[in-house]
C-alpha cells in the first residue's frame, strides 16, 4: 500500500533572496520557510540559480540539526510513502553510504529475513566509483527489479524480503535537489547527505533502520570523525521521526569485499553466504544484522549468535534463493554463481613487485573497475555486468616473487578486450603500493552509534 504525500498546511512566501541572504550570513531557516521554499521550487516559482545559491550558502555556513530534520520532512512529504504496517513481524531496512566492493545488502537482507524480520529494500543504481545494488541484482539472468510497491509488499509477506528499484514517486524533491547538487559542487554537506539518506528510509516504511556509514578514501566521509558526525545526524533524524535507528562507522580505506564489479560482487556475496569468501564482508554483514537485532531487543551477545547461526546454518542463503526466484531470476546462481552469471571474455592477472602491500587506493580501484565498464559517470549510462576487478590482497599482506598474495593473484582484471586490460594495467600501478616493511590496516569497524549496549 502506498500512502500519498501530504500537502503542507501553509505556504510560507518569504522572498527567496531574503532566505539566501540569511543563510549566507550564518542564520537558520524555519520549518515553514523550508516547506514553502521547496513547494515553490517544485512548482517552478523558484529557479535553479536561486536554489543553488542557497545550497552553496548552506554548505559553507552549515545547516543545523533542526534544518536537517526539517529538510527530511520536506523530502518525505514531497512524494508517496510505503505503508508496511500490515506485514507480520518487525520491518527492517539497512542502508550503506556506499563504497568499493560493498555487497552487504546481498548478505544482510536474507540474513535478517532468515531470523524473522520483514525486509523491503528500495535501492538505487551506481554512479561514479560506488556500485549500485540494483545494477548488481540485474547481473542475475532474468531477475526483475522494477517491482511496484504492491508487488514488493506481497513478496515480503510471502518470502520475508524484496529488493527493488526505488520508484520516481518516492522523495521526488530529493531526487531533483540531488541532480542540482551534483552539478554545483554542493554534495558534501552532512545535513544534505543525512536528509537525503533518511528521507528514503523513512518513505520506505520500515520501523527499524540500521546504517553503515563508511569512512576512508573510498567513502563520502574521508575521516572517521566526519563519518561519525554524519552517522549521529542520521540516527538523530531517524529517532526524531519515531524509528528505531542505529549506525556503524566502518572502514572504506580499502575494498570491503574481494570483488569490484556487478556479477563479481554477487559472486563474492554468495560465497560468504555459502560459508567462505571475504572475511571482511562477512564481519561487516554480521555486525549490521546483529545491530538490527539489538534494536529489536536482543542483547549484543544474543544478536551476534543469532545472526551467525542464520549465516552458518544456510538459512540466509536459502532466503536469497527465495528472493531471486520470486523476482524471476535464475536460482541456480546460489549453488554455482560463476556458472550462471555473465563472464568477461578477457581475464588477466596483474601484480606489483614483491613486498608487502602498503596502500590500496580504494577510490582509484573503484574508478578503474568503472572504466572497464562496471560503473557509470552519468545516470542512464549502460553498465557491463561481467567486467571488474578481483582484489586478492589487503594492506599488510605479502606479495611473493610470482605476484601472488595469500588468497591468489593480487588483482585479476575481468575485461571486454585487450585494450581495456592495457588501460587498467597502467592505472593499477598507481593504485597498489608495496614496500619492504609490513604495514597495518585500520580496524574494520570504527564506531557503534545508537546502541543501548554502548550507552546511546
Amino acid at each position: 500500500m502506498v500512502v500519498p504525500g501530504r500537502s503542507a498546511p501553509t505556504l510560507d512566501t518569504t522572498p527567496v533572496p531574503q532566505l539566501i541572504a540569511r543563510k549566507r550570513d550564518g542564520g537558520a531557516l524555519t520549518d515553514e520557510e523550508l516547506r514553502g521554499l521547496f513547494a515553490r521550487y517544485l512548482a517552478g516559482d523558484v529557479d535553479d540559480a536561486q536554489m543553488a545559491a542557497l545550497l552553496m550558502a548552506g554548505v559553507i555556513r552549515g545547516f543545523s540539526r533542526a534544518e536537517a530534520v526539517a529538510l527530511t520532512d520536506v523530502f518525505v512529504a514531497s512524494g508517496d510513502r510505503v505503508d508496511l504496517s500490515a506485514l507480520a513481524g518487525p520491518t527492517v531496512d539497512k542502508h550503506s553510504t556506499g563504497g568499493v566492493g560493498d555487497t552487504t545488502t546481498f548478505v544482510v537482507a536474507p540474513l535478517l529475513a532468515a531470523v524473522g524480520c520483514q525486509v523491503a529494500k528500495l535501492s538505487g543504481r551506481g554512479l561514479g566509483h560506488t556500485g549500485g545494488t540494483i545494477d548488481k541484482l540485474e547481473a542475475i539472468p532474468g531477475l526483475r527489479t522494477d517491482l511496484s510497491v504492491d508487488e514488493v509488499r506481497r513478496q515480503v509477506a510471502n518470502v520475508g524480503l524484496a529488493v527493488a528499484s526505488a520508484t520516481a514517486d518516492l522523495v521526488p524533491a530529493d531526487k531533483r535537489l540531488y541532480a542540482l547538487r551534483d552539478v554545483t559542487a554542493t554534495v558534501p554537506s552532512p545535513a544534505l547527505i543525512a536528509s537525503s539518506v533518511m528521507s528514503k528510509k523513512l518513505a520506505g516504511g520500515a520501523s527499524t533502520i540500521v546504517l553503515d556509514v563508511k569512512a576512508g578514501d573510498g567513502a563520502f566521509s574521508p575521516t572517521v570523525d566526519d563519518a561519525e558526525a554524519l552517522a549521529r545526524l542520521c540516527v538523530d533524524i531517524g529517532r526524531a521521526h519515531g524509528r528505531r535507528t542505529a549506525a556503524l562507522v566502518t572502514d572504506m580505506s580499502q575494498p570491503l569485499g574481494d570483488a569490484v564489479g556487478n556479477a563479481l560482487e554477487v559472486t563474492a556475496a554468495i560465497e560468504v553466504l555459502q560459508g567462505g569468501g571475504s572475511t571482511r564482508l562477512r564481519e561487516v554483514s554480521l555486525a549490521l544484522a546483529a545491530g538490527a537485532l539489538e534494536l529489536l531487543g536482543r542483547t549484543a551477545q544474543e544478536a551476534a549468535e543469532e545472526a551467525a547461526a542464520a549465516l552458518d546454518g544456510g538459512a540466509a542463503l536459502a532466503r536469497l534463493a527465495d528472493l531471486i526466484g520470486a523476482q524471476g531470476g535464475d536460482v541456480r546462481v546460489v549453488d554455482d554463481p560463476r556458472a550462471v552469471l555473465p563472464q568477461a571474455p578477457v581475464v588477466v592477472d596483474w601484480a606489483p613487485p614483491a613486498g608487502r602491500v602498503r596502500t590500496l587506493a580504494c577510490r582509484r580501484l573503484g574508478e578503474i573497475a568503472g572504466a572497464l565498464g562496471a560503473g557509470r559517470q552519468r545516470a542512464g549510462d549502460p553498465v557491463d555486468p561481467a567486467v571488474g576487478l578481483e582484489v586478492g590482497v589487503r594492506v599488510g599482506d605479502p606479495v611473493d616473487a610470482q605476484g601472488r598474495g595469500p588468497r591468489g593473484p593480487v588483482v585479476r582484471i575481468h575485461a571486454r578486450d585487450d585494450a581495456a586490460v592495457a588501460r587498467a594495467t597502467a592505472a593499477l600501478a598507481d593504485a597498489v603500493e608495496v614496500a619492504d616493511e609490513a604495514a597495518a590496516g585500520p580496524p574494520l569497524i570504527h564506531r557503534r552509534i545508537g546502541f543501548a549496549a554502548d550507552g546511546d
